[in-house]
């Protein structure tokens, strides 16, 4: 039944290798680039030869001298490509930046990941600007799903080579952005698990944004623990693992209405059996009716989305200039509709948004909401890249189920939970409000303990 990435290799495995010995920091990014090279080219937009190698170097004599910076120094972590690194330019997917001037400093988080002696190996591809849940790029090419029979499937995205780059263990960390779905998607359909913390659990400074309202930052890796000790180190904090909450404790929601709509049968039956295990090993399951569902369907049906506005404001220049015509067009149409809003559309989206989180947080209490991550698997890429209207429907899809954590500013945590016909991975999506982080990650990795023993 679960099914967790063939190639994925956990931080912790490789934070003991270092602890031990057994793993040379510098070797490890020696093997991770040859690793790399080997692979699918279009998975990493840059990679930091000269900086991984200058920091592994002082990481292996840190280690000698038994001065450490953190339990993880040595450790290779990715960047989707738009976190600031210091001397490069952030092209957030795009081809459009490159005559920006570089970035000055890197991002907070990378400079936590830096101060715990991380080392950071290459930038990830990503969809351009980070809008669309399906991970294409026809810049830097679409990084292809390393499951399924057959033809190539999407990655989703927009963090499409963070996912990739862990279903492939060419890193034990790769760190994302998450706006509608962006790295829970990916980490759905590449079978690992994938964390967003609330609006407020990471620092923004030296992040491109595509919505300053709903964007959020997070981990994929291989594990809940892996994940975990990522979210510790790049705020800053001594690594600290919590203790898993006891089963018994656990009390999930299952919302009956719009989150199944279109799903398929495999999602369908691999979440039931999912559920079914939560149940005999003694957790509270509730289904009901999630208010909130409808009333965002039926705002954005009346007022359109609240990140569209946010994206065109911050696009504005560049989309009515003529270097709009090097863009994505499938991007720039989605940023260009939000024209369209009026002023006190986007006063009614921000006022009713306030209200439902407020209403939302009482209600659910100490309840985990929990639906599947995606109601479809990796669909086909190359009709996607083929059919606009296929494509918008599609993405529509794939961002509906975990989009209602960004506007409803939940913490997320998407584990795999099967796999359907055609050996594509699927996976359930556990949830609470913003502020219940280390709750979300306590029971995410209880549930990912009984998830594992479903296999």
């Amino acid at each position: 039944m679960a099914h967790s990435a063939k190639e994925a290799v956990s931080a912790l495995g490789i934070a003991a290798g270092l602890d031990d010995g057994s793993l040379c920091p510098v070797e490890l990014v020696e093997q991770t680039f040859a690793r790399i090279k080997a692979s699918d080219p279009a998975i990493f937009t840059e990679l930091l030869v000269e900086r991984a190698f200058k920091e592994a170097q002082a990481a292996k004599q840190r280690r000698h001298a038994g001065r450490p910076l953190s339990s993880w120094d040595g450790m290779p972590i990715a960047w989707k490509d738009l976190f600031d690194i210091e001397g490069r330019v952030t092209t957030a997917g795009s081809t459009v930046l490159k005559s920006n001037a570089p970035a000055s400093r890197d991002a907070d988080i990378v400079s936590y990941a830096t101060q715990a002696g991380l080392v950071s190996i290459g930038c990830l591809n990503m969809t351009e600007f980070a809008y669309s849940g399906l991970g294409l790029n026809p810049h830097y090419g679409t990084p292809k799903n390393p499951y399924g029979n057959g033809p190539a499937r999407i990655p989703g995205g927009s963090s499409s080579g963070c996912g990739v780059a862990i279903a492939r263990g060419l890193v034990p960390l790769a760190i994302g952005s998450d706006t509608g779905g962006s790295i829970r998607i990916p980490a759905a359909l590449n079978g690992v698990v994938g964390y967003k913390g609330s609006s407020v659990a990471f620092p923004k400074g030296g992040t491109y944004p595509l919505s300053v309202t709903l964007d959020t930052f997070g981990p994929l890796a291989a594990d809940v623990k892996s994940c975990i000790g990522a979210a510790e180190i790049l705020n800053g904090r001594t690594l600290t693992m919590p203790k898993p909450t006891s089963i018994n404790n656990l009390k999930f929601l299952i919302p009956t209405n719009v989150v199944f709509d279109e799903a398929q049968e495999a999602v369908i039956d691999n979440f039931e059996a999912s559920v079914r295990a939560l149940e005999q090993a003694g957790a509270t399951v509730t289904r009901g009716v999630c208010t909130e569902f409808d009333a965002i369907n039926t705002l954005t049906a009346e007022h359109g989305y609240l990140v569209g506005p946010e994206a065109l404001d911050l696009h504005w220049d560049l989309v009515h200039s003529a270097k709009a015509a090097e863009m994505d067009q499938r991007v720039l149409e989605r940023i260009l509709d939000a024209g369209d809003l009026s002023a006190r559309d986007l006063i009614v989206i921000q006022r009713t948004r306030a209200r439902l989180i407020a209403a939302n947080r009482q209600a659910l209490g100490d309840q985990i909401v929990l639906y599947p991550t995606t109601p479809i698997t990796a669909p086909k890429l190359e009709p996607l890249e083929q059919d606009d209207d296929l494509y918008k429907r599609t993405n529509q899809l794939m961002l509906r189920n975990p989009g209602f954590g960004n506007f409803l500013d939940w913490c997320g945590v998407a584990l795999p939970n099967g796999m359907d016909e055609n050996q594509l991975p699927t996976s359930i999506l556990l949830s609470m409000p913003g502020g219940r982080e280390s709750d979300i990650l306590a029971a995410a990795l209880t549930v990912e303990e009984l998830l594992l023993k479903l296999n």
